[in-house]
């Protein structure tokens, strides 16, 4: 079986001869017959999951993936792939044109369906873990720090339990607010 054509994979023709060394004594230690130790050769060297020459520690298809078929996505089916995308067209989840980054449902609303709001906190409870957080010192202090009023200052917040049972400075106050 000739592998080569003249002329072409100098160094690959060097980097087979090494395998084909290493292959022998890994035939030893995992029982591979010869033939299926060529076998996984030829697999990786047709895929280009074979280190490049060099000092990069790079698989031929890490450095030249335009060489390569493309690995297929596991556990996806073209169909799943395509009614998703069917979905987000309908949806209008796919992002416009142009330098915005925004998505079609977005840039245009009037055009797609309205999504359902998640249902969140009402006013009086976000009123009332504000008020627990800055009772308990679980707020950001004011400056650069990044520190809860509490890590701040204990000696202030040192006798003050948590109503709900949540340890001090374990929160934040973009946490307190959600």
């Amino acid at each position: 079986m000739k592998i080569f054509r003249r002329g072409t994979f100098g160094p690959l023709a060097i980097a087979l001869a090494l395998t084909g060394l290493l292959g022998s004594a890994a035939h030893a230690q995992t029982g591979k017959t010869r033939d299926q130790v060529q076998a996984e050769f030829l697999e990786a060297v047709r895929s280009g999951n074979i280190v490049a020459n060099g000092e990069s520690g790079l698989t031929l298809r890490e450095l030249y993936p335009q060489r390569y078929p493309a690995v297929p996505a596991a556990g996806v089916t073209r169909a799943q792939v395509l009614a998703e995308f069917e979905q987000a067209r309908r949806s209008g989840d796919i992002l416009a044109a142009g330098d915005a980054g925004l998505p079609l449902n977005e840039v245009n609303p009037q055009a797609y369906p309205p999504k359902a709001a998640a249902h969140g906190k009402t006013r009086a409870q976000v009123e009332a873990e504000l008020r627990e957080a800055l009772r308990t010192g679980n707020v950001l202090a004011g400056g650069d720090s990044g520190l809860l009023l509490n890590q701040l200052y204990p000696e202030r917040y040192a006798n003050v339990v948590p109503a709900a049972g949540i340890p001090m400075g374990a929160a934040s106050s973009s946490e307190m607010l959600r």
